[in-house]
């Protein structure tokens, strides 16, 4: 790995960012009666995709917005123009991160056809209508009045499985924002998230940009690298990163499988894998270190595996740091879709070895070639052995690099320390399939009891 190279700086980066954030700070007051300062942010993201195929539409969207009149149309050709210059800093970002692990480029995706229907078309206008009057108003100009006009478009779209993509995302931005109104109490605005979510929702009421991802057969070996641990106040999900081995011979590729359950808020910590365990083995070959055989899973073009324990056996053993010396040099990462082409969403499966540690106030450092790389140490998560006390200790480390507020950072998945002269892994998931490890079981144990209270109440709820 070229770590080295992620200190050479990228063209055009800052600048792309600055025209995003000059348009996000227009948000903030609204979009209603613009104030010279949103102007010249609206004009500096015209400006910046001047001379692509876009220009057009976002400077005369640019011009009727600062003079505000702007309609639906101007404020999808905005949110296009600030999805496109993401989409443009994830894709420089992307190649730098190709660069530093000599990795093969991915392979342009395809998707599948989208719901066209009436009924569809009819609750994308309603939500495109929604999210217009929120940029409107402006992020100090939400109310709950204005927040709940989203309900009844939510409850429309959740019973149709392919608009409950833009459904979710709807009711999770206008839960975020009912929670904090009114805007014009705000202490602080979330400006950069808000940003993400109101124009990812716009862009998703357009017909044809909800597709689908085309879902292809995977049959071969599959050999995991570690789990990202994703919790939230009311659901939690597991994403197993691995690399694929295809039965035909052909070039290894890096896939995801992920699965995810609702659950309450007293539930943490390793409480998380008796609500996820049920429904995916992959789980348990993660704690055993075991590879699983697949066949005919099911795997988009973006390299998500459709899981179903129906069409995967445990394999033989599968230890990740020798896969991810052998076999992780030589997989090929799938292409991103546009619309999930952003920063934020950078997350590539490394391999660190030799590297000295830094301690501080700002956390863990890894030095590597030169270069300071930071643990995302907020990423390691309580449902595991690992630490950041432990990530401190090691001397290798496999993890996901992923890049936030301007710099790359490393998520680690599992480290290599020495412990009485014998090396020894620690792995983020070795509790996901269960565990004999004292802290594992007191954690269990405890989980279990709290997930057995909730089990009882919701049963007696239902019996009413």
């Amino acid at each position: 790995m070229r770590a080295d190279l992620l200190s050479d700086g990228v063209d055009g980066l800052d600048e792309a960012l600055a025209a995003v954030d000059g348009f996000d700070e227009a948000l903030v007051a609204g979009l209603l009666r613009p104030q010279p300062g949103q102007a010249a942010g609206l004009n500096g993201l015209a400006d910046a995709v001047a001379g692509t195929p876009l220009a057009a539409r976002v400077a005369e969207a640019a011009e009727k917005t600062a003079a505000g009149a702007a309609g639906e149309d101007h404020f999808v050709a905005l949110a296009a123009a600030r999805t496109a210059l993401l989409g443009s800093v994830h894709d420089a970002l992307t190649a730098r991160v190709e660069e530093v692990t000599g990795r093969p480029r991915a392979e342009e995706a395809n998707a599948a056809a989208a719901n066209n229907s009436e009924h569809a078309a009819n609750l994308y206008a309603a939500a495109r209508s929604w999210l217009c009057d929120l940029a409107r108003a402006g992020w100090r100009g939400i109310d709950h009045e204005l927040v709940d006009e989203a309900a009844p478009v939510v409850s429309a779209m959740l019973p149709d499985p392919a608009l409950r993509r833009l459904a979710t995302l709807l009711d999770g931005f206008a839960t975020e924002l009912a929670a904090s109104c009114p805007g014009a109490t705000l202490e602080c605005v979330p400006v950069r998230r808000w940003a993400d979510l109101w124009s990812r929702a716009l862009l998703l009421t357009l017909p044809g940009a909800a597709r689908a991802s085309a879902v292809a057969e995977a049959t071969g070996r599959l050999l995991p690298l570690g789990v990202d641990v994703q919790e939230h106040a009311t659901a939690a999900q597991a994403q197993v990163h691995a690399v694929f081995e295809p039965v035909d011979g052909g070039t290894p590729r890096l896939v995801r499988a992920s699965v995810s359950a609702p659950k309450s808020d007293t539930v943490v910590g390793a409480g998380l894998w008796q609500l996820l365990r049920p429904h995916m083995s992959l789980l348990g070959a993660v704690s055993e270190g075991r590879a699983m055989d697949l066949d005919a899973m099911p795997v988009t073009t973006e390299g998500d595996l459709i899981w179903d324990d129906a069409r995967a056996r445990t394999g033989g053993p599968a230890e990740v740091f020798a896969t991810a010396r052998v076999a992780l040099p030589a997989a090929a990462a799938f292409a991103v879709s546009p619309l999930d082409r952003h920063p934020a969403r950078i997350a590539v499966p490394v391999l660190l070895e030799g590297y000295g540690v830094e301690e501080g106030d700002n956390g863990v450092v890894l030095q590597v070639a030169g270069y300071r790389l930071a643990v995302d140490t907020d990423r390691v998560p309580a449902a595991g052995p690992l630490s950041p006390e432990v990530v401190a200790a090691s001397g290798a480390c496999v993890g996901l690099l992923r890049w936030d507020a301007g710099e790359f950072l490393l998520q680690p998945l599992a480290v290599e320390r020495t412990v009485r002269k014998k090396t020894v892994a620690v792995h983020a998931g070795a509790w996901a399939g269960g565990t004999t490890d004292k802290a594992g079981v007191r954690a269990e144990k405890a989980a279990t009891d709290a997930v057995t209270v909730l089990r009882e109440r919701a049963g007696k709820l239902l019996r009413k």
